[in-house]
């Protein structure tokens, strides 16, 4: 928190003004302060207001992340390059809500593309494999798409410039976003944290500013159909309250759209949620997992412990329906066996080295079993000259 000094004439009140531009809606100017905030010409009042999002975090991880001097620096120049591209759409967008939204939903899908391009060349080269994190990131950036169209109904795409604007820096960071991705994929997952947070900033300032205004609104068909009427599946995707314990229909979140309001908070909403998601990404020897993915884990421990536990499985009793329920029981195992087997890595140096080693340790093995076959045959070839020499004899 820290106190700001304004000057307002009888008109004005205390949250008309804009910080951006340093001036109340009336074109007076404002200045910090200490606690008295003096002015000569106007009357002055000292207003407390919150610190900007880039200096209070809006999610803290239940596990702290690495701390490190590079680490330090990595979160550093992510907060300049997020900075210096907030302040140039603060410039081009202002007073312009739905443009900017645009602006914002056309850049902050594109690491998810840029993920998804390095892991799939990664799996190309038989380096990595996990088919949860690409679930994940493509079910993310088919949110932000919806995203996209919603600002698209309300008129944010309607200019060229805007347009122009919004997607040519989006090409240009897919590959600022590839680079990092391959050089340190907890860089890439900072740097996308802090683009999510500044979009959860940005919505939940708007929500405040156009309550009533939003309420009065009737909700644009596409984000009815996204929230509401259309499949779900991707969207349960990328939820995170899986991790906290999502074993009941009741938790699971379940948008209701009757105005604007609902659609802009049920979207600042969406951008907390990919702020959780990048956040444990950047945790070393996290897993990410898929919510369909956890779902079927706990469907088969439920399934496991009932075999273990059924009086009937001891005496004998229903002996088709415990057979079934424990192929079940297998099959799950050995996928959550084959999920542990998947290969990783952290960036493309780590990806080669691992697979260096492990195809070293392939060669070894295999040229390891070829010598103990050679001598085993060589073996069974003296045995058979003995055998031959004695019967002669």
């Amino acid at each position: 928190m820290r106190t700001v000094c304004l000057s307002i004439g009888k008109s004005a009140s205390a949250s008309s003004f804009s910080r951006s531009r340093r001036t109340d809606e009336n074109g007076r100017r404002w200045r910090r302060g200490g606690n008295d905030c003096k002015n000569n010409n106007n009357k002055s009042v000292a207003v407390v207001v919150k610190a900007s999002s880039s200096q209070e975090k809006l999610y803290t991880p239940p596990k702290p992340l690495p701390e490190g001097p590079l680490i330090s620096l990595e979160r550093q120049a992510n907060k300049l390059i997020v900075d210096s591209a907030v302040f140039v759409i603060d410039k081009l967008y202002e007073g312009r809500d739905y443009p900017r939204f645009y602006a914002l939903e056309t850049i902050a899908r594109v690491p998810y593309f840029s993920f998804l391009s390095v892991l799939h060349l990664y799996e190309s080269f038989g380096w990595w494999r996990r088919a949860d994190y690409l679930k994940v990131h493509f079910a993310e950036t088919m949110n932000e798409y919806h995203h996209l169209l919603i600002m698209e109904a309300m008129g944010g795409a309607d200019s060229f410039k805007d347009r122009f604007f919004a997607q040519h820096v989006a090409v240009v960071y897919f590959w600022v976003a590839v680079l990092i991705y391959m050089v340190s994929p907890r860089m890439a997952y900072n740097l996308s944290e802090q683009v999510e947070e500044h979009a959860y900033a940005t919505y939940d300032d708007f929500l405040k500013r156009k309550e009533e205004e939003l309420k009065q609104t009737p909700a644009c068909g596409v984000a009815v159909s996204y929230f509401q009427l259309g499949d779900l599946y991707l969207f349960d995707e990328f939820q995170t309250n899986v991790y906290e314990g999502l074993n009941k229909a009741t938790n699971i979140r379940r948008p209701k759209i009757k105005n604007m309001y609902d659609v802009i908070e049920n979207v600042r909403n969406d951008e907390l949620e990919h702020v959780k998601t990048m956040s444990f990404c950047q945790k070393p020897g996290n897993l990410l997992r898929a919510n369909s993915s956890v779902r079927v884990q706990k469907k088969a421990q439920e399934v496991c412990d009932g075999i273990e536990n059924d009086e009937n499985t001891k005496n004998g009793e229903n002996n088709v329906d415990v057979n079934d329920d424990a192929q079940e029981c297998d099959l799950i195992i050995a996928s959550g066996q084959d999920l542990e087997g998947e290969r990783s890595c952290e960036g493309v140096l780590d990806c080669v080295v691992k697979g260096f080693e492990e195809r070293t340790t392939t060669s070894t093995s295999t040229i390891s079993n070829s010598s103990r076959n050679i001598n085993s045959r060589n073996k069974m070839v003296s045995n058979s000259v003995v055998e031959k020499r004695e019967e002669k004899a």
